[in-house]
């Protein structure tokens, strides 16, 4: 029994020749070929080539010539199917096996094909019908001439044809059924074809047979602009690629191929002499989709419309998909000019135009970044801080690891011009929370942070701290627990806080405090009072605006103390991805915003 086509197409697919043939041979490059000695004869002049994009190998010295299944028979002596079987299981897949149930799929499909080909070329020759000036007269406005037109298979299906009845000849009305090419009216009880009125690309699989269609109305009327085929058990649009099977054959040639959304940008970059060109078969580009493509291109380029919509398209795109690119296989997007398609700009710039426009392309993580930073108000902290989540999820969504780790490595680069850790460490000054509706942060405080260098910045605030603790005793008593509650990392300004606030709670008096405060801690007071510049603007302060700056200051302290904290998690997430590390960054960061 004969393997199916499309399983052997599958390995050839997945296997390219040179891949093969290396592990028998020693190859070189040279141009698009591969050289090497031959397998099958003792020489000392290279005669054997290999070459992967026309899916063969030949020896000059022998005439032996073949695919990779011939080679392995060859190279190996065995037979046809031990080669497949060898093959698939190079090639990742599952041995074939054959039973009744294979038997009976593989004749409908290959009845199936029959139909689909019958239909396709019969309405590929209507298109050129003078009944049918219209369809003919619509594409080549659009700039198709007639060899792209045979080249596609291009086709119309006029209105009430009869090519249902012609079908019925040959094949069945469950095999016609099977193929989704008719439904049937609830009204009448006929068969009525779904492309009626519509101008036919054929969808073909790798191998280049048709298995669907896209269809396009020629007028503007109340029927859908776009239509495909339903899936069937033949096609799956989440696995077809529109003119994968032309474009591969171009794969030596460059390793980008271009991702458009509609039938006709491809066909009309096609004919414009953009052979790697290519669409998704009417549904958001799929991880298998992109795994397919990558088998031939390494860095496929997605370039949609560019309006809103399309624009949206490929955002959510780049969201699926980021967590499947690696170092090897990559994904760029090319953004058109605002309301451009590609057919439209290819038709207006040519093809260099449309190429140096690709040239600008954006890889997946940048262009992420710029289309998530372009939505975000960067004067809005709790925007800023969810766009800053939300990069760092699609960071954490990256299936390689270390890419994962250099991906979120470049990300919280660039998030230090935006994060309050990184505002801090660049220029000293501190973001402008408000903690109450009607509580404006007094200004002052913003320079009291730059005038001693001899100290830490958390040495500075607690100096000034305890200067108001020392010198407004009664009035800062007001503000015992939030004092507890600040814990300073100076150890000797942390013994003075607690001692203070141990005097404030037994009710001492001032000059009690003070006589046990100069004689105990004489040293660490002369250094407040020496470096405590605060004391330059609390001079005709009431005793409110003490307690507001006594605030201010307290929560600058704990802000500053987050922020070190964040800036120590967002080092260790760099050297080591822990997501334990991730949520209590997360948790810091949704605090110090005031989430």
């Amino acid at each position: 029994m004969k393997y199916p086509k499309e399983y052997l197409e599958e390995i050839k697919t997945r296997l390219k020749v040179s891949t093969v043939v290396s592990k028998y041979v020693s190859l070189k490059k040279r141009g698009k070929e591969y050289v090497g000695l031959s397998p099958f004869k003792n020489e000392k002049t290279p005669s054997f080539t290999v070459n992967d994009e026309k899916e063969f190998y030949h020896c000059f010295s022998t005439g032996e010539h073949g695919n990779i299944f011939d080679f392995l028979m060859k190279i190996k002596s065995i037979g046809f199917g031990e080669a497949v079987r060898i093959l698939a299981a190079e090639a990742g897949m599952q041995p074939y096996r054959f039973s009744k149930l294979d038997e009976k799929k593989d004749l409908r499909f290959q009845t199936y094909k029959k139909i689909f080909r019958e239909y396709s070329n019969y309405f590929h020759n209507q298109i050129f019908n003078k009944d049918n000036y219209a369809a003919l007269n619509y594409l080549e406005k659009r700039g198709l001439n007639r060899n792209i037109i045979e080249n596609f298979n291009l086709g119309f299906v006029p209105w009430k044809n009869n090519f249902y009845d012609e079908l019925k000849k040959n094949f069945s009305e469950e095999d016609i059924n099977l193929t989704g090419l008719y439904f049937k009216s609830d009204k009448t009880g006929k068969y009525i074809d779904r492309f009626n009125s519509r101008i036919i690309f054929p969808i073909k699989n790798i191998a280049g047979e048709t298995i669907a269609f896209g269809g396009r109305v020629i007028k503007n009327d109340k029927l859908a602009k776009y239509i495909n085929s339903p899936e069937t058990e033949f096609y799956k649009k989440g696995s077809t690629i529109f003119n994968l099977d032309k474009a591969k054959d171009n794969r030596a040639n460059s390793d980008e191929v271009v991702i458009v959304e509609g039938y006709m940008d491809v066909v009309s970059l096609y004919a414009a002499g953009v052979k790697n060109v290519i669409a998704n078969s009417g549904t958001a580009i799929t991880e298998r989709q992109i795994s397919l493509i990558w088998r031939f291109f390494s860095n496929p380029i997605i370039c949609l419309d560019g309006d809103t919509s399309g624009q949206i398209a490929a955002y959510r795109i780049s969201e699926k998909l980021f967590p499947i690119i690696n170092e090897k296989n990559k994904i760029f997007f090319s953004i058109m000019p605002e309301g451009k398609d590609p057919d439209e700009y290819i038709k207006e710039n040519g093809k260099d135009g449309f190429l140096n426009l690709i040239k600008d392309k954006q890889i997946i993580q940048k262009f992420i970044w710029n289309y998530k930073l372009n939505k975000t108000n960067l004067n809005n902290p709790f925007e800023v801080s969810n766009f800053e989540k939300e990069i760092k999820k699609l960071a954490f969504s990256i299936r390689d690891e270390t890419l994962k780790k250099h991906v979120l490595e470049s990300f919280l680069d660039k998030l230090g011009s935006l994060t309050p850790i990184q505002s801090f460490q660049q220029n000293s000054k501190y973001f402008k929370f408000s903690r109450k509706n009607n509580f404006k942060i007094l200004k002052e405080t913003k320079v009291l942070h730059h005038k001693k260098k001899d100290y830490s910045k958390f040495e500075i605030i607690e100096f000034s701290i305890l200067f108001l603790l020392l010198n407004y005793f009664e009035i800062c008593s007001k503000k015992i627990d939030e004092l507890a509650n600040t814990i300073f990392t100076s150890e000797k300004n942390e013994n003075l806080k607690n001692t203070i606030i141990n005097f404030m709670s037994e009710g001492r008096k001032e000059n009690e405090f003070l006589a046990k405060i100069n004689k105990d801690h004489k040293e660490i007071v002369e250094q407040i009072t020496e470096n405590s510049n605060i004391q330059l603007i609390i001079k005709n302060k009431n005793n409110d605006e003490i307690l507001d700056l006594l605030d201010d200051l307290i929560f600058d302290y704990k802000e500053q103390n987050n922020l070190r904290k964040i800036e120590s998690l967002e080092k260790k997430l760099i050297n080591n991805l822990d997501e334990n590390s991730y949520s209590e960054l997360i948790k810091l960061k949704s605090q110090l915003n005031g989430e």
